[in-house]
């Protein structure tokens, strides 16, 4: 029988599996809800054989639907920063520090202090200001390989250690221009030998463990390959795929994505650049989105005042709506205030102004993009709560001056199978 490809989607809430067949069709989803992690202030963390019975569980339950010895590849995706230390034998050395973390305020000073502006290690939440941490606290026992949490996944899945991404390692210093873990690492006292191997995403590069394959029912053939981010996994998803496509999420903040041919970086503006294969997606993110309309209607009253929308008619409201003072892009200023003033008094055209507003700011970011180099914007696919609401697609064609479609798929977990079809970035 035809062959299946099984991506695994490693969430914050849960674990999600997805199964595509040799053209992409989804043959089944499953999913098994995560506890939330441990916090304590800005230390957010959580056991990672949590993670591992919870992919477990999902297999099995995708199983129930699907024939689980038709598997030939599995690729896996996890949250983006997300790290954990493990021993020789892929053993739990730490917790796994959650792409949230941002306990590492000292670390994050010292790597400011020596990495290049355009690295995607900066930050306290970085992989690397985590591995610093975790470096400083000093009680690592016999830990051989700083992974992700994509890496260990796939890693038990295959009981081979030390194999990372491409996509993955950015935020642990990888330069993806020079696809090699750069010199200045040295400097922070860094073991090279504990930083993975980076692959290119999809590359396959095991078989699976003969005991997992025996447990869950699998192939002994099926082939582990390395995996992605969920972010970008969500791009991947959308079946973007030329230079000049875009995805913009619309959720709590605005975030954009473009598929470029060459890399972006604008590091004082947020923007830097995810490998796939020979093109790029580069990207930013706005503070604008659903917080700032909260702020003034709650979802109920949204839902209520779209029918009185006119899309087609702008209200010549000219606003930059932000949930508080601060912006990073497309205008990097952390003391911008928002505007939305002149006010009119019905409510419906001051909802339209504030859909507008954002739409605006969505607009000026994929400019601020294509003058940084950036491919001009072909078409936007839209994910995200305010996809849903089609008078806002409108307003957005009309002043993004492209095609605006809402995506058919925005699980992770179905890019991460695609990747696995493809045995790259498709």
């Amino acid at each position: 029988m035809a062959g299946l490809f099984l991506g695994i989607d490693m969430g914050t809430g849960g674990v999600r599996a997805c199964a595509v067949d040799a053209q992409g069709n989804v043959q089944g989803f499953a999913s098994t809800a995560l506890p939330a992690p441990r916090q304590d202030g800005d230390a957010v963390d959580q056991e990672p054989e949590l993670w591992w019975q919870a992919a477990v569980t999902t297999i099995r339950k995708l199983g129930e639907t699907i024939d689980l010895g038709r598997v030939e590849h599995i690729a896996v995706d996890g949250t983006s920063g997300t790290l954990l230390l493990i021993d020789a034998l892929g053993r739990p050395c730490s917790p796994g520090l959650m792409y949230n973390d941002a306990r590492a305020v000292r670390e994050a000073e010292r790597i400011a202090d020596v990495a290049p502006a355009e690295s995607g290690a900066h930050g306290r939440s970085s992989a690397l200001a985590k591995l610093l941490h975790l470096l400083n606290r000093g009680d690592v026992g016999n830990a051989r390989h700083a992974v992700h949490q994509a890496d260990w996944i796939a890693g038990r899945l295959a009981d081979r250690h030390g194999i990372s991404d491409e996509n993955n390692a950015l935020k642990l210093g990888y330069d993806p221009i020079a696809r090699a873990w750069p010199a200045w690492l040295d400097r922070l006292d860094v073991p090279g030998e504990w930083l993975p191997k980076a692959l290119v995403p999809g590359t396959p590069f095991a078989e699976i463990d003969p005991n997992v394959a025996r447990t869950l029912g699998l192939s002994p053939s099926t082939r582990i390959a390395a995996g992605t981010t969920d972010g970008v996994a969500a791009f991947i998803a959308t079946r973007a795929d030329q230079p000049g496509d875009a995805v913009t999420s619309l959720g709590t903040t605005l975030v954009v994505k473009l598929l470029a041919t060459q890399p972006i970086f604008a590091a004082n503006q947020g923007v830097y650049s995810h490998r796939l294969g020979e093109r790029w997606l580069a990207g930013g993110a706005s503070n604008t989105g659903g917080a700032a309309l909260l702020l003034h209607f709650t979802t109920e009253e949204m839902q209520r005042l779209t029918p009185q929308l006119t899309p087609a008619e702008p209200t010549g409201l000219d606003y930059y709506p932000l949930p508080k003072p601060g912006e990073r892009f497309p205008i990097a200023d952390p003391r911008l205030e928002a505007r939305i003033t002149p006010q009119p008094a019905e409510d419906h055209r001051f909802f339209q102004g504030l859909l507008e507003g954002i739409a605006s700011v969505e607009a000026l970011a994929y400019q601020r993009l294509a003058l940084l180099g950036a491919p001009h914007l072909r078409r936007v696919v839209s994910i995200g709560g305010g996809a849903r609401n089609h008078a806002w697609t409108a307003i957005r064609h009309r002043i993004l001056g492209v095609p605006v479609a809402v995506a058919e798929q925005t699980e992770a977990s179905y890019g991460a199978a695609l990747l696995a079809l493809h045995g790259g970035p498709p």
